[in-house]
Protein backbone atom coordinates (compact mmCIF):
# COMPACT_ATOMS: atom_id res chain seq x y z
CA UNK A 1 0.00 0.00 0.00
CA UNK A 2 1.49 3.37 -0.98
CA UNK A 3 -0.32 6.60 0.22
CA UNK A 4 0.59 9.60 -1.88
CA UNK A 5 0.40 13.46 -0.67
CA UNK A 6 1.37 16.40 -2.99
CA UNK A 7 2.05 19.81 -2.02
CA UNK A 8 3.78 22.88 -3.67
CA UNK A 9 0.61 23.99 -5.74
CA UNK A 10 -0.50 27.92 -5.95
CA UNK A 11 -1.04 30.80 -7.73
CA UNK A 12 1.62 32.21 -10.25
CA UNK A 13 1.76 34.20 -13.05
CA UNK A 14 2.36 33.47 -16.81
CA UNK A 15 6.06 32.57 -16.99
CA UNK A 16 6.68 32.17 -13.39
CA UNK A 17 7.22 28.49 -12.06
CA UNK A 18 6.44 26.08 -9.07
CA UNK A 19 7.63 23.14 -7.82
CA UNK A 20 5.57 20.20 -6.72
CA UNK A 21 6.33 17.65 -4.28
CA UNK A 22 4.74 14.40 -3.94
CA UNK A 23 5.54 12.31 -0.70
CA UNK A 24 4.92 8.87 -0.40
CA UNK A 25 4.64 6.55 2.83
CA UNK A 26 6.07 2.60 2.36
CA UNK A 27 9.00 0.97 2.11
CA UNK A 28 9.02 -0.16 -1.20
CA UNK A 29 8.83 3.33 -2.62
CA UNK A 30 11.36 2.93 -5.09
CA UNK A 31 10.04 -0.03 -6.39
CA UNK A 32 7.04 2.27 -8.19
CA UNK A 33 7.51 4.09 -11.33
CA UNK A 34 6.05 7.51 -10.82
CA UNK A 35 3.60 9.52 -13.14
CA UNK A 36 2.12 13.38 -12.86
CA UNK A 37 -1.20 14.15 -14.24
CA UNK A 38 -3.03 16.93 -14.41
CA UNK A 39 -7.42 17.53 -14.93
CA UNK A 40 -9.51 20.26 -15.77
CA UNK A 41 -13.26 20.08 -14.47
CA UNK A 42 -15.26 17.98 -17.10
CA UNK A 43 -12.38 17.19 -18.69
CA UNK A 44 -9.94 13.53 -18.51
CA UNK A 45 -7.04 13.64 -16.59
CA UNK A 46 -3.89 14.58 -18.75
CA UNK A 47 -0.86 12.89 -18.33
CA UNK A 48 2.29 15.01 -18.18
CA UNK A 49 5.10 13.55 -16.57
CA UNK A 50 6.90 10.27 -15.73
CA UNK A 51 9.70 8.88 -14.32
CA UNK A 52 11.16 4.94 -13.63
CA UNK A 53 11.81 3.35 -10.26
CA UNK A 54 15.34 4.55 -10.22
CA UNK A 55 15.07 7.66 -11.70
CA UNK A 56 16.83 6.98 -14.51
CA UNK A 57 14.72 7.67 -17.47
CA UNK A 58 11.83 10.55 -17.87
CA UNK A 59 9.13 10.97 -20.00
CA UNK A 60 6.72 14.49 -20.79
CA UNK A 61 3.74 15.05 -22.36
CA UNK A 62 4.89 16.98 -25.64
CA UNK A 63 2.84 19.79 -23.91
CA UNK A 64 5.39 20.75 -21.44
CA UNK A 65 8.22 19.17 -23.02
CA UNK A 66 11.34 21.88 -22.41
CA UNK A 67 9.78 23.54 -19.73
CA UNK A 68 8.77 20.58 -17.01
CA UNK A 69 11.18 18.58 -15.59
CA UNK A 70 10.43 15.28 -13.50
CA UNK A 71 13.01 13.82 -10.36
CA UNK A 72 12.65 11.73 -7.91
CA UNK A 73 15.01 11.23 -4.53
CA UNK A 74 14.31 7.55 -3.14
CA UNK A 75 15.95 8.34 0.03
CA UNK A 76 13.10 10.47 0.55
CA UNK A 77 10.12 8.80 -0.78
CA UNK A 78 9.56 11.98 -2.45
CA UNK A 79 8.58 12.64 -6.47
CA UNK A 80 9.38 16.55 -7.74
CA UNK A 81 7.46 18.66 -11.27
CA UNK A 82 9.83 21.26 -11.50
CA UNK A 83 7.61 23.34 -13.71
CA UNK A 84 8.71 26.66 -15.60
CA UNK A 85 7.51 29.10 -18.34
CA UNK A 86 3.95 28.71 -17.16
CA UNK A 87 1.08 29.78 -18.94
CA UNK A 88 -2.49 29.94 -18.38
CA UNK A 89 -3.55 26.64 -20.14
CA UNK A 90 -1.19 24.85 -17.37
CA UNK A 91 -4.13 25.46 -14.90
CA UNK A 92 -5.13 22.19 -13.44
CA UNK A 93 -5.58 20.02 -10.52
CA UNK A 94 -2.41 17.78 -10.65
CA UNK A 95 -2.18 14.37 -9.57
CA UNK A 96 1.02 11.95 -8.71
CA UNK A 97 0.48 8.41 -9.31
CA UNK A 98 2.34 5.06 -8.31
CA UNK A 99 2.44 2.03 -10.16
CA UNK A 100 4.72 -0.87 -9.21
CA UNK A 101 7.15 -1.30 -12.42
CA UNK A 102 10.74 -2.37 -10.28
CA UNK A 103 13.49 -3.09 -13.07
CA UNK A 104 11.84 -1.37 -15.73
CA UNK A 105 12.73 2.27 -17.98
CA UNK A 106 9.29 4.72 -17.74
CA UNK A 107 7.87 3.87 -21.60
CA UNK A 108 4.87 5.63 -23.25
CA UNK A 109 2.50 2.52 -22.54
CA UNK A 110 2.69 4.42 -19.09
CA UNK A 111 1.06 7.48 -20.05
CA UNK A 112 -2.76 5.93 -19.35
CA UNK A 113 -3.93 7.06 -16.37
CA UNK A 114 -6.04 3.67 -15.79
CA UNK A 115 -2.28 1.82 -15.71
CA UNK A 116 -1.93 3.77 -11.73
CA UNK A 117 -2.69 1.95 -8.65
CA UNK A 118 -2.16 4.60 -6.23
CA UNK A 119 -3.16 8.30 -6.28
CA UNK A 120 -2.57 11.53 -4.48
CA UNK A 121 -5.58 13.92 -3.27
CA UNK A 122 -4.25 16.59 -6.00
CA UNK A 123 -2.94 20.01 -6.11
CA UNK A 124 -3.93 23.19 -7.52
CA UNK A 125 -1.75 24.70 -10.36
CA UNK A 126 -3.31 28.02 -11.02
CA UNK A 127 -1.35 30.67 -13.48
CA UNK A 128 -2.74 34.16 -14.27
CA UNK A 129 -1.96 35.89 -17.81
Amino acid sequence: QVQLVESGGGLVQAGGSLRLSCAASGRTFNKYAMGWFRQAPGKEREFVAGISWSGGNTYNADSVKGRFTMSRDNAKNTVYLQMDSLKPEDTDVYYCAAVLKYGLGFSSDLTGSNTYDYWGQGAQVTVSS
